[in-house]
């Protein structure tokens, strides 16, 4: 894995170079198929696929720490309404068009007032995000994960609750009255239930919960023998994390 430059402050990207690729198969194959393959980029580019120098050039921290500290970075600029929306411009998009190198991974909830580009203040080509209704797991989201991990050699991967989530709502609510929700909402209820933190009462119990339910989606990812085997090599980090609707805020925990 490439090392990160020793200064960086947050307030810009040191350029990195590309990490060097996977080893040739199926995953290659399956990587060129998902990543964009170089007949698309070549139809879609109106120039050449390279960004012209001063661009806003994606770049990729290659460390799960340097990785951790661009989202930090970014969150501090989205709770100073100082955004900044990197890597939109022409050049940027052209270079996309046939290939990606995200560097963090975020499994964060369906509810609109949490969108990770935005609480990140990140662009086209920074994040792979995966969202589900209090981040529950599936196989869907588990491969989708791995695929980012195993394929694009993305070194974070960041469990993303909040505060105030629907879902954990609803689970500790059914689980108090008993009753089942409709059609496949009790799938969530069910995966979210195991987190009810019932030494809590009321709506503590739920922003507990909150909590438990990211830790909990976290151990199950980290018990994964790919992802394990990645974090145990040290080119991984699975972290969880809390975004906070009253002063947007994104904090680790434990």
């Amino acid at each position: 894995m490439n090392t990160v430059p020793a200064s960086h402050d947050g307030s810009g990207r040191a350029p990195h170079p590309v990490p060097p690729a996977r080893p040739t198969g199926r995953r290659a194959l399956l990587r060129t198929a998902l990543t964009g393959a170089a007949v698309l980029g070549a139809g879609l580019a109106a120039g050449p696929a390279t960004a012209a120098p001063g661009r806003d050039t994606p770049t990729r921290p290659a460390t799960p720490a340097a990785a951790w500290r661009e989202l930090v970075a970014g969150n501090r600029r989205w709770r100073a309404f100082r955004e900044r929306h990197p890597h939109e411009d022409p050049a940027t998009r052209r270079t996309l068009a046939v290939g990606q190198h995200p560097f963090a991974v975020v499994l964060g909830c369906i509810d609109s007032r949490v969108p990770p580009e935005l609480v990140f203040d990140q662009g086209l080509g920074d994040l792979m995000t995966v969202r589900t209704a209090g981040e529950v797991l599936d196989e869907a989201v588990l491969g989708s994960v791995a695929y980012g991990v195993l394929e694009l050699g993305i070194p974070l991967v960041v469990v993303l609750g909040h505060q105030s989530c629907g879902a954990v709502r609803a689970a500790v609510e059914a689980d108090a009255s008993g009753t089942r929700l409709p059609a496949h909402m009790q799938y969530l209820v069910d995966r979210i239930s195991p987190a009810i933190d019932r030494a809590e009462q009321g709506e503590a119990r739920i922003d507990a919960t909150v909590d438990a339910n990211v830790g909990l989606v976290r151990s199950r990812l980290a018990a994964e023998p790919e992802l394990a085997a990645e974090a145990a090599a040290g080119r991984l980090a699975i972290v969880g994390a809390r975004y906070e609707l009253s002063n947007q805020a994104v904090h680790r925990l434990a």
